[in-house]
């Protein structure tokens, strides 16, 4: 039926036919009450039922004329038949159509005007009484096919938004889900940017130095292997705890350390310290608050490690570091300094060039605090050095 409109109105258009011309052979003013088959339709009437039947076959494509042009002929009959025929049946379809296919001010304007019109000229014109039932069945019919036009369309349009609400919920279900993804997919490349760099660091520095004092200090290039084994140490199990991210259901139980945070500060400034790389810190957050956010506090140590982790690798010789953490109202700041020792500024990391670099390593630190919704700026000092200053929102 959807696929074909015009051939099932067409159909419905010679159901229509069928049931006016069995209707205009009853009589229902018998002398013992109905009667079918005493009473013959006069041929101008079959006529105008099978205009009007014809008519509807194109019910869908122009609703108001076919509704028009049915109302015309319906009043033709009522005005110049005797006995009058049902013709009206196809008003009263065609208005029907309009209602389902229009707005309900629409419905209301053309339905009175449907009703008034056809009981008017019924009621005023014929042998029959002005309360006939045949008139006033005329105004009852008119006005149920306008009333059911009107629930269909509602109808329709209640289904229509109700699929329209699914299919908005099931894009915006894929595309949160996709969003989500990503979110994690640069959450862990983070994390294993900033777990490798930092820990490899060490570990390259260390191993030159023990291979530079193991003939000569054998006690000093024990040491610093230590130092080696310590670090690549937490290098595993960091990576053992990202990647258990990864795990799916029925893998083997993911590690269960706490995430590092600004708690083991001291260690990790330790680590470097061994490293050669002088290390202040100064943690300032008022003890009566509440403790740090795990989002804010992981992202604090990240950006604390990854830029010591650039001053190791890339500031020169005999280069000093500064570390502060201080609690401003309601954000946690972050600075770390570097004075870049005797060589030159280079650009941390390889990638930054200013503030306007775009490397792994800094990507990452900015990253991370505009998830929290704060801001992070790394760029040259005033005077030689490095300067990353973050501010990490607590809320």
């Amino acid at each position: 039926m959807r696929a074909h409109p015009l051939a099932t109105d067409a159909v419905l258009a010679l159901g229509a036919l069928i049931c006016m011309v069995v209707g205009s052979f009853a009589d229902p003013h018998g002398p013992h009450g109905p009667e079918f088959g005493t009473r013959t339709p006069e041929p101008s009437s079959l006529v105008l039922m099978v205009l009007g039947a014809a008519t509807l076959v194109f019910r869908r494509v122009q609703p108001r004329a076919v509704l028009a042009v049915t109302g015309g002929l319906s009043l033709l009959e009522l005005t110049t038949g005797e006995p009058r025929a049902p013709v009206a049946m196809c008003t009263v379809i065609a208005l029907y159509t309009v209602a389902a296919r229009t707005d309900r001010p629409t419905t209301w304007r053309v339905g009175l005007l449907t009703m008034t019109g056809l009981t008017g000229v019924a009621m005023l014109v014929g042998p029959l009484p002005w309360y006939a039932q045949e008139n006033l069945g005329i105004f009852a019919w008119t006005g149920m096919a306008a009333a059911a036009g009107d629930a269909v369309r509602s109808r329709r349009a209640f289904v229509d938004a109700i699929r329209e609400r699914a299919e908005r919920a099931e894009r915006t279900r894929e595309e949160e889900a996709r969003r989500r993804v990503a979110e994690e997919r640069l959450r862990i490349a983070r994390d294993l940017h900033d777990v490798v760099a930092h820990h490899i660091a060490l570990v390259n520095v260390q191993a030159g130095v023990a291979a530079h004092v193991m003939d000569k200090r054998p006690d000093q290039a024990k040491e610093a292997l230590a130092h080696v084994r310590d670090a690549s140490r937490s290098a595993l199990n960091e990576l053992r705890a990202t990647v258990g991210l990864l795990r799916q259901t029925g893998d083997p139980e993911a590690p269960t350390e706490p995430a590092p945070g600004l708690a083991v500060l001291d260690d990790l400034a330790a680590s470097f310290r061994h490293a050669g790389l002088p290390v202040e810190v100064i943690v300032q957050l008022e003890r009566a608050a509440q403790p740090l956010p795990s989002a804010v506090d992981l992202a604090a140590y990240r950006v604390i490690q990854e830029a010591l982790t650039n001053v190791r690798k890339h500031a020169g010789p005999g280069a000093r570091a500064e570390v502060s953490v201080v609690r401003v109202g309601a954000s946690v700041e972050v600075t770390v300094l570097d004075d870049g020792g005797s060589g030159p500024d280079p650009s941390p990391d390889g990638d930054e060039g200013g503030d306007e670099g775009g490397g792994h390593g800094l990507l990452g630190m900015r990253e991370r605090a505009t998830a929290l919704g704060g801001s992070c700026f790394a760029g040259p000092r005033y005077g030689g050095g490095y300067r990353v200053h973050a501010i990490l929102p607590v809320a």
